[in-house]
């Protein structure tokens, strides 16, 4: 069932759904459910695995929260052509709804030693061009 907050974002809504765990700030295991973050750039257009290279491979995204805190990733840092690492856009955590300070979405980084990329409150992501 989807929540109200997926009218926000319609488009993530439809992307299929995965199921990942995570080690949280705590040091333990968690359950995140979401959309990878890759499908939702893919749906937008933007070129992955052999097609990201030259120029576009020092393109980055940037991450905020309503807080106005920021992350940010080097494009293949989401691409499975160049690594292992899962990041989805969370709306759940062990079955549940994100606690408010997290909620409507939070971006989960699965692999990373600190949470530090994990943006709370999710409300924006852009890509940019190096220059």
């Amino acid at each position: 069932m989807l929540t109200d907050h997926w009218q926000q974002w319609p488009e993530l809504a439809k992307i299929p759904r995965v199921t990942i765990q995570a080690k949280s700030h705590d040091g333990r295991e968690a359950t995140y459910d979401g959309v990878p973050l890759i499908e939702l750039f893919k749906m937008a257009g933007v070129q992955f695995g052999e097609k990201l290279r030259g120029k576009a491979l020092a393109n980055y995204l940037v991450a905020e929260g309503a807080d106005g805190y920021r992350a940010v990733f080097a494009l293949p840092e989401i691409d499975s052509a160049f690594n292992d690492r899962v990041i989805i856009i969370a709306d759940k955590r062990n079955g549940q709804p994100l606690a408010p300070n997290e909620a409507p979405w939070r971006l989960v980084v699965v692999g990373e030693k600190r949470e530090a990329r994990w943006v709370r409150q999710l409300t924006a992501i852009h890509i940019r061009q190096s220059q």
